[in-house]
């Protein structure tokens, strides 16, 4: 920051800012209620959702925030997180950011928060997440300050672009929600026979019959129940790698155990379906198509098609909402946790057409994922692309290339030796001494 703006100053963290750290009430005193004389808690999660607030005894001893004031995420994975806009007591994970009004700009203050000029100092603070960070961990980080008219110009520039980012964001984050909506229409028109009812027209093909699963496939065969390892020769797939009906070989254990490895290996075409886990996910499946050798663990069914049956025609009715809604059914619920049998599975009954079909349906579903897929691929760069926009706002803005000076402005020197002279002449807290007990 040799090079600052004209009427810029180079000041640090610690000559502009001071932060007021959280308290930790005990557990004892929450409740799920607001009630009269109770104050809300402000924990991290509540700035995200309101379903979690909890509420303790109003005390002039617990640290309160009001809805204007800025709080920095402390601890874990939040630290460095900013937040405002709620009013109430707060934990110890939050801090309340303290700084001269008149002299700065609330909300340059809290874009220069979020920007790479304190975040990156603080994500190299030799000190763990979830130890967080203190007073003397701040003060040395440098803050290039603009005069108090300019910082009002930069906040109005950044508020007019990320208005604009937001609402794009908006419209890209609904997409992963229609992109599961139209993929579970198609599955739903495939299974009705909707999606290849002109194809079949005129067709000499064997007609469609009623067919429980048992009778056109066999096997049923539980997984391995041996504990894995971290490495080893032969992947064993697990609940987690069914992702979307397809496997996902990013997270693997292993196994160099050879019987257990002749007796579970996986062939081309076996459909996997998982048999406990949450009432939302049991039941999901995908294809093993050969991809590399692997066996596969007990929370899963190993089912083998007879001829008659194509082996991603019935990964994808299983996926599929009639599917869906019979696993739902069919599931025994435990503690957090439901579980289908082999039993149960086969006595699943569909519509099952001819092979020739099935195909067809198989290579209609895929050509339509496959174009919904690259949608997806499109909305997350883009979304990517966004983000990268505003850090490059924020960078622009704390370079002083984001809007020009004036030389009018009262220089920035002139905020610094106000904000001293007031700090000291500020009274100086009195530390007393604990009585002895």
């Amino acid at each position: 920051m040799s090079d600052l703006p004209q009427g810029w100053s180079l000041t640090t963290f610690g000559e502009l800012f001071d932060f007021k750290g959280g308290s930790q009430p005990p557990k004892s005193t929450f409740r799920d209620t607001a009630a009269p004389g109770y104050v809300r808690l402000l924990q991290i999660r509540d700035f995200e959702s309101d379903a979690k607030a909890v509420f303790i005894k109003d005390h002039h001893k617990w640290p309160k925030c009001s809805a204007e004031d800025i709080m920095i995420g402390r601890y874990g994975a939040s630290v460095g997180k900013i937040l405002g806009g709620k009013a109430g007591a707060y934990n110890v994970a939050l801090v309340r950011m303290i700084f001269d009004h008149d002299s700065l700009h609330p909300g340059w203050v809290k874009q220069l928060l979020r920007s790479d000029y304190f975040q990156n100092p603080l994500a190299n603070i030799s000190r763990s997440a979830q130890n967080g960070f203190n007073k003397s961990d701040l003060a040395p980080i440098n803050v290039p300050l603009p005069p108090l008219p300019e910082q009002r110009r930069i906040v109005a520039k950044i508020d007019s672009f990320t208005g604009k980012s937001r609402r794009a964001c908006d419209h890209l984050d609904h997409i992963p929600r229609l992109v599961e909506k139209y993929k579970q229409a198609i599955l739903a028109a495939a299974f009705r026979g909707d999606l290849t009812r002109e194809w079949r027209e005129g067709r000499s093909l064997a007609a469609t019959r009623s067919v429980l699963l048992g009778e056109v496939a066999e096997g049923f065969n539980y997984g391995s129940a041996a504990k894995s390892a971290k490495q080893g020769r032969v992947p064993v797939l697990r609940m987690g790698n069914i992702q979307d009906g397809k496997l996902d070989w990013a997270d693997l254990v292993f196994t160099d155990d050879a019987a257990e490895i002749a007796k579970y290996r996986l062939k081309n075409g076996d459909v996997l379906f998982n048999r406990t886990n949450s009432p939302a996910l049991v039941g999901k499946t995908a294809l093993f198509t050969g991809k590399r050798e692997a066996i596969y663990a007990g929370y899963l069914i190993k089912v083998r098609c007879k001829p008659q049956l194509l082996p991603a025609f019935l990964t994808y009715c299983l996926n599929a909402p009639n599917g869906r809604a019979y696993s739902w059914e069919v599931k025994t619920d435990g503690v957090s946790q439901s579980n289908i049998n082999a039993k149960k599975l086969a006595a699943f009954r569909f519509d099952l057409p001819s092979v020739q079909e099935q195909e067809e349906i198989v290579r209609r579903i895929e050509r339509a994922l496959s174009w919904i897929n690259r949608v997806t691929v499109d909305a997350t760069s883009a979304r990517k692309l966004i983000d990268h926009l505003d850090n490059s706002v924020l960078a622009k803005a704390f370079r002083g290339e984001l809007v020009p000076q004036d030389p009018a402005d009262e220089p920035a020197s002139a905020l610094l030796d106000r904000i001293r002279e007031e700090r000291a002449a500020a009274p100086k807290a009195k530390r007393g001494r604990k009585k002895a007990a």
